[in-house]
């Protein structure tokens, strides 16, 4: 390794590449990580820590109306835009600091700048070459903006977390995770919002029965769903007002347009394709189960190959990959049952495969559903209901799928993921003593499984 600088370099200090930085050196790898913004990747800076905080805070009009329902007499209350933010941002400079932190400890060289492949072997940055054995793309990814006339006066969630106010009205582009989380922040805070998207319902790749929970509970709480939709161009007045034309014709007025059409890898300009690395056409980085390229020793993990883009996911792959390189020997993420959330608003959590997968999958499967009322709006009077669902390959008896829309779900399915994991039965479920009275007992009480009706003509079970 003489020849070489250093043993390891990483391109992105987001969290699959600090953890793959920080085991590397660990392992006794001499290891530089290049960074051309703030430390922590998109996670930590502009998705889900930020979000999640957004979240609580749009949260808390609906429980102050709640309350009055258990006797509570709240009085007046108001919300300050500048403080949530003020105070977020504080939040996330100490997190940027931790992981300064991290890395400094674990004995990496933290090299600031943006970094261009040379060779299969050497990185450049601010015009310094740095010879390594090992390169690891971990760039992540970055929003998409379909090219649209009038574009240029909308924003992405990048820019929505640094909003120097609240909209009055919001225009959101899109019906993924993104577009229905801020689309709930933003409401639950007081405006007014739009959402436009191609389909006829939101969050494709989700559990069927999840989707139209969740599209009817939005539609119910006041969010405009605009189905069968397309943005055909915006327009911005002198006063700022904004105008959206759709392709139909219609307009829709607001004070902000934002585009949650999905995000591509971010892997365009850093030499990938000068040196022959193998890029599907979206700018992925194709790779093995091991992380590897098509260039002997360039890596690639996280949301930068497009497969599964959670930062759990590209934290287990960066471990594994330095463990694979400096470690005892090759190791691979494991990919099957990953959990999953998305923070609208009720939150959903899911693991293991969809209805519609686990009949292509096993044929005959087994569907247990139940929707109810949450508990705790038998006396605040909201008008909101709650999902979940398992899916049971009946040859085995092994739970394949467990998805819930509802209070608490990610929180709840994160514990239920440890059971598919080890594949748990349903008749494992059944012999569970659930914890009453909760919601998540009802995953463990559920007995009856629905009949073999069209999913769309099925009863609702109470």
């Amino acid at each position: 390794m003489s020849e070489y600088d250093y043993d390891f370099f990483v391109i992105g200090a987001g969290s699959g590449g600090v953890r793959a930085a920080r085991i590397a050196a660990s392992l006794g790898a001499r290891v530089a990580v290049a960074e051309a913004d703030k430390l922590g990747g998109t996670c930590v800076n502009v998705g889900c820590v930020p979000k999640k905080l957004l979240v609580y805070g749009s949260h808390f009009a609906g429980e102050l109306e709640d309350a009055m329902g258990y006797g509570w007499d709240v009085g007046e209350s108001s919300f300050d835009w500048a403080t949530l933010i003020q105070r977020k941002n504080v939040e996330i400079e100490r997190l940027n600091a931790v992981y300064l932190r991290l890395l400094e400890t674990s004995g990496c060289d933290l090299v600031y700048g943006r970094a261009t492949l040379v060779d299969r072997h050497t990185v450049e940055v601010n015009g310094q070459r740095h010879r390594a054995a090992h390169i690891l793309v971990a760039t992540g990814s970055w929003p998409f903006v379909p090219d649209v006339p009038g574009k240029e006066h909308a924003i992405t969630s990048n820019e929505a977390f640094y909003l120097s106010q609240l909209p009055g009205r919001a225009v959101l582009v899109g019906a993924g995770y993104i577009a229905v989380e801020f689309g709930g922040v933003f409401h639950g805070l007081g405006s007014e919002v739009h959402l436009v998207f191609r389909g006829d319902r939101i969050l494709r790749g989700f559990d069927s029965d999840v989707r139209d929970c969740l599209t009817h509970e939005l539609s119910n709480q006041g969010i405009h769903l605009r189905r069968r939709s397309q943005v055909a161009s915006i327009a911005k007045a002198d006063d700022g007002e904004l105008t959206v034309t759709l392709a139909d014709g219609g307009t829709i007025r607001t004070d902000l347009v934002m585009f949650a059409t999905g995000r591509n890898p971010n892997t365009r300009g850093i030499g990938l394709e000068a040196l022959g690395v193998e890029l599907a056409d979206n700018g992925a980085v194709v790779v093995d189960d091991y992380g590897r390229t098509s260039v002997d020793g360039i890596y690639a993990i996280g949301d930068n190959t497009d497969r599964i883009t959670l930062t759990p996911m590209a934290i287990a792959e960066g471990q594994a990959l330095a463990e694979t390189l400096f470690g005892a020997g090759p190791r691979t993420a494991s990919r099957v049952d990953v959990p999953s959330a998305v923070f609208s608003q009720p939150p959903i959590g899911t693991v293991g495969l969809t209805e519609e997968e686990a009949r292509e999958r096993y044929g005959e499967v087994d569907v247990y559903r139940s929707t109810f009322k949450p508990m705790r709006h038998t006396l605040s009077g909201r008008d909101e209901r709650a999902l979940m669902k398992l899916i049971v390959d009946r040859e085995s008896d092994r739970v394949v799928g467990c998805h819930m829309a509802g209070p608490d779900a990610p929180e709840i399915v994160q514990g239920f993921a440890v059971a598919l994991k080890v594949g748990a039965t349903k008749a494992q479920f059944d012999a569970t003593i659930g914890i009453h009275p909760t919601a998540a007992e009802e995953f463990v009480t559920m007995r009856t499984p629905l009949t073999e009706t069209p999913r769309a003509e099925r009863p609702e079970r109470d």
